[in-house]
């Protein structure tokens, strides 16, 4: 009877815990934070300066951008003609990133301010948040989804 009392405790004490659900196993390290920070950066760097094959690098091959650009053919021609569009004159400035561990990555949070740098002062053309699905890759941290509301 002791060992039934036991192994109840036992159950009961991880269950409390969350050991078993796959989105308490899933871990971001110090070194995730900092990768993601950096995907963050090169995300923006990459569509201000132009480099659409370089911001479609931050997604996965099948990554989705506003929900309805899908794949990385869409995602190159999405950046050339937002790059195209604005002149050259954006600038994504992106504040208070919250990022969450899931089962398959990471949701990633944070705000965003376009600026259009070619008035001066410069003036801000939408003011938004992002809502990122993350996962990691072969190739380290890529977006998954990206969506504004």
């Amino acid at each position: 009877m002791l060992k039934g009392k036991v192994f109840v405790v036992l159950v009961l004490a991880l269950a409390v815990a969350g050991v078993g659900s796959a989105a308490a196993q899933q871990k971001v390290t110090a070194q995730d934070y900092t990768e993601i920070n950096q995907l963050y950066a090169r995300y923006n760097f990459a569509i201000d300066s132009g480099d659409a094959e370089g911001w479609a690098d931050t997604f996965t091959p099948d990554g989705v951008f506003g929900g309805n650009t899908e794949g990385r053919a869409a995602l190159v021609e999405f950046a050339t003609n937002f790059h195209k569009g604005q002149n050259g004159a954006a600038r994504h400035w992106n504040t208070n990133l919250v990022v969450t561990p899931t089962a398959e990555g990471a949701d990633g949070a944070c705000y965003l301010m376009l600026w259009n740098t070619s008035s001066s002062p410069a003036t801000i053309i939408v003011s938004t948040i992002y809502r990122d699905k993350l996962v990691k890759t072969g190739d380290g941290w890529r977006f998954k989804s990206r969506i504004t509301e």
